[in-house]
């Protein structure tokens, strides 16, 4: 959390009087449940082609994190906690896997970016996740859809 705290201090101070984001509360945290699918994915996001990312309620009440919410803004890592990004949800939809579209897929931008390609690997992901939890999984299971879009880049504000 430190360093993602640095990162966050040094985009605060190259913003104007009156953005919303100098009274915002930051979170920090690195996608995926594993440090080489964090670093894969966290240079997807600051590469610009990961928008989107989708998860399991789960995966926040069990860590006592707060639910995601439209407006939040996040301090992306890689595996080690290096960050290299912060981000600001645009949207949060409550909807079943099955609810996932080829646009959604594209915006994730995993993989081959095709929505069967995102279904076969999100369904073995949140398989593996739920059975950690002690969950039953299958394609009515509400996951959390999020958008987002790139605030900056740590290299951004070095």
């Amino acid at each position: 959390m430190f360093r993602a705290e640095g990162l966050w201090k040094r985009y605060l101070a190259g913003l104007p009087s009156g953005h919303l984001h100098l009274a915002a509360r930051f979170d920090a945290f690195s996608f995926g449940d594993d440090p080489a699918l964090a670093d894969e994915l966290a240079a997807l996001v600051e590469s610009g082609v990961k928008r989107a990312t989708c998860s399991l309620p789960v995966e926040f009440t069990s860590a006592g994190v707060s639910l995601p919410k439209a407006g939040d803004v996040s301090v992306v890592m890689r595996g080690d906690g290096t960050p290299v990004a912060i981000i600001e949800l645009t949207e949060v939809r409550y909807l079943p896997l099955s609810a996932a579209d080829a646009s959604f897929a594209e915006d994730e931008g995993e993989g081959d970016r095709t929505l069967e390609w995102w279904m076969k690997m999100h369904r073995v992901y949140f398989g593996r996740v739920s059975e950690r939890h002690g969950l039953a999984f299958d394609d009515a299971t509400r996951v959390i859809f999020q958008r987002f879009r790139l605030v900056c880049r740590a290299s951004d504000v070095a």
